[in-house]
């Protein structure tokens, strides 16, 4: 099992940045890809980003390539998402998730977050 608690999120002025972090506990954080997901209002969830479990290998979104960054810190049992030039469209709830990397970027992974909400403003 492991456990993922996401925090960071808040509300923004459109161009402005936020840093949201996932603390995982449990089995060893090292060893799961792990990936950066959204929902908005009335919309399906969607992927944002992954990182695989040495950070050696990242993926986006086309709607947010050159503006989020994913890492991880492996000592910390942190997964972080950088996100730069936010626009109104970013906002949603996201949510960090664990597993297998083929599972983590189709969105069937086995452990998520609550979520933390995320608002820009325009």
């Amino acid at each position: 099992q492991v456990q993922l608690v996401e925090s960071g999120g808040g509300l923004v002025q459109a161009g402005g940045s936020l840093r949201l972090s996932c603390a995982a506990s449990g089995r060893t954080f090292s060893s799961y890809a792990m990936g950066w997901f959204r929902q908005a209002p009335g919309k399906e969830r969607e992927f944002v980003t992954a990182i695989s479990w040495s950070g050696g290998s990242t993926y986006y979104a086309d709607s947010v390539k050159g503006r989020f960054t994913i890492s991880r810190d492996n000592a910390k049992n942190t997964l972080y998402l950088q996100m730069n030039s936010l626009k109104p469209e970013d906002t949603a709830v996201y949510y960090c998730a664990a597993d297998e990397p083929e599972r983590v970027v189709a969105g069937t992974a086995r452990y998520w977050g609550q979520g933390t909400q995320v608002t820009v403003s325009s």
